[in-house]
């Protein structure tokens, strides 16, 4: 079995804005298509045209209605979708790691990136048993354990362009609701959001110490609502002028 570094160097993680995620799965297919192409074996996919299809996905968006807690102050308040994407934390104490029986599993101690070493995986499951997340998932045409790089053949590639040195689901993200850095440095930008936004583990009962962070979503009914379509509707001039004011005059002769 594989042990735990005792520190890493550098603790590589993402926050996940819920208040920001609007659920489109932009992050899943990016995700699905980069690492189908480049890392490792390619993510399958069993009957995806069929009436039973299933596969491999690295990162998933589970969405759920949420009710929150009547208080006196809110005796009825407002129900609001959430949209929860989910993928490896890269914790810390990550059980999948000790758990592996052959070491395929194990955690970097240059950036704390938990990964499968593909060729030694046997396919057990004893990892997806052990990972309170459900952050594993065994690619039924490779017989192997699949997880969440953090696209580490992205993000250190001097080959693409610095923009482009982040993981794919962050890259692609329409919302920005996903962010990259280095947590133990206390400057970097998912450090301050984490600090700003009250940033969450997830479950941290556990213990196993979750890299990655969730910003807790605010209430819906508590914003200022805007109406987007308001420029749109305010007139732009008192006067009709140009071709729709001569055609104004043409008409009232009419």
């Amino acid at each position: 079995m594989t042990t735990l570094p005792g520190k890493t160097e550098k603790k590589l993680g993402l926050v996940i804005d819920l208040d920001t995620c609007v659920g489109c799965h932009a992050c899943v297919i990016s995700c699905k298509g980069w690492n189908t192409e480049n890392y490792g074996a390619p993510l399958s996919d069993q009957d995806p045209y069929g009436g039973d299809p299933s596969g491999t996905f690295l990162n998933r968006v589970h969405s759920y209605e949420v009710q929150p807690l009547a208080t006196s102050d809110k005796p009825h308040p407002a129900a609001q979708l959430i949209h929860f994407p989910k993928s490896c934390l890269h914790c810390e104490d990550a059980p999948c790691v000790t758990v592996c029986p052959t070491g395929a599993s194990y955690k970097r101690v240059e950036d704390g990136i938990v990964l499968v070493n593909e060729s030694d995986c046997i396919g057990c499951g004893l990892c997806a048993w052990s990972c309170p997340y459900g952050a594993r998932e065994l690619d039924q045409a490779e017989g192997v354990m699949k997880k969440c790089t953090l696209c580490v053949d992205r993000i250190y590639n001097e080959n693409l362009p610095e923009v482009d040195r982040v993981p794919s689901c962050v890259r692609t993200c329409p919302a920005g609701a996903r962010h990259f850095g280095d947590f133990a440095d206390p400057e970097s930008n998912v450090s301050k959001l984490t600090a700003e936004r009250g940033g969450m583990d997830l479950m941290p009962e556990q213990g196993t110490k979750p890299v990655n962070k969730y910003l807790p979503p605010r209430p819906k009914d508590e914003m200022d609502q805007i109406d987007v379509l308001a420029p749109f509707l305010a007139p732009v001039a008192e006067e009709p002028a140009g071709f729709v004011g001569w055609l104004d005059k043409m008409l009232e002769k009419i």
